[in-house]
């Protein structure tokens, strides 16, 4: 699953893949989690701002499923570019 979207300038291309350890599915038992790939890129531009970043939830953990990657990974793009651009936020 992959998605591209425009954010102030910057395409966020997040993908979603499968991740092989567990994830608290709030479930009795564990299954397996979502880790979203983040590339950042001006656009109109071929090269990406940044390495491509692999990310999950805040704890360390993967993401519980695709929407869920998809949105964490749009999310810390945002952030990615609001830093760039305002890097004396707080």
């Amino acid at each position: 699953m992959k998605r591209i979207y425009d954010y102030l300038g910057f395409e966020v291309e997040v993908s979603v893949e499968a991740h092989p350890g567990p994830a608290d599915t709030g479930q009795l038992h564990c299954g397996h989690g979502y880790v979203a790939i983040v590339t950042i890129t001006k656009a109109g531009q071929p090269v990406s701002c940044f390495a491509p970043l692999r990310l999950g939830e805040a704890d360390g953990r993967p993401f519980r499923n695709k929407p869920d990657a998809l949105m964490g990974g749009f999310s810390a793009g945002r952030c990615l570019i609001d830093d760039l651009g305002n890097p004396d936020r707080s």
